[in-house]
């Protein structure tokens, strides 16, 4: 089985964050983020619940051209794929694969796919 899905551009690592009576706590940015995911996941139809170890690729459209790290990008849309139900735990994740689009576009495009291990 495999899934594509097409996601907002998540907010940074930084916006994603919020320190609260000395506790890490997801943003209100983040919170929303995470919502917007869920409606996304459900209207497409990914709401799989995938119990077995995955293979992920994304494909990042940057919104603009300012310089940013790739790396940073995964936090919010990994726990948000998580939260909607599409697998159970991001454990789950053996190869994860993330590059830049050649073009502009303020998204990411998302394929999951679970291993076929023996």
């Amino acid at each position: 089985m495999s899934i594509e899905i097409t996601l907002p551009w998540p907010p940074s690592v930084n916006a994603y964050w919020r320190t609260f009576r000395g506790r890490m706590i997801i943003s209100a940015k983040g919170r929303e983020y995470r919502a917007a995911v869920c409606v996304l996941v459900r209207d497409q139809g990914a709401d799989a619940g995938l119990t077995g170890k995955l293979d992920m690729t994304i494909e990042a459209w940057q919104p603009d051209r300012r310089k940013r790290d790739l790396d940073n990008l995964l936090k919010a849309p990994l726990d948000a794929l998580c939260h909607a139900g599409v697998y159970k735990d991001d454990s789950q994740i053996s190869n994860l694969r993330i590059y830049w689009a050649p073009i502009i576009g303020g998204m990411l495009k998302v394929t999951i796919g679970e291993r076929n291990e023996k």
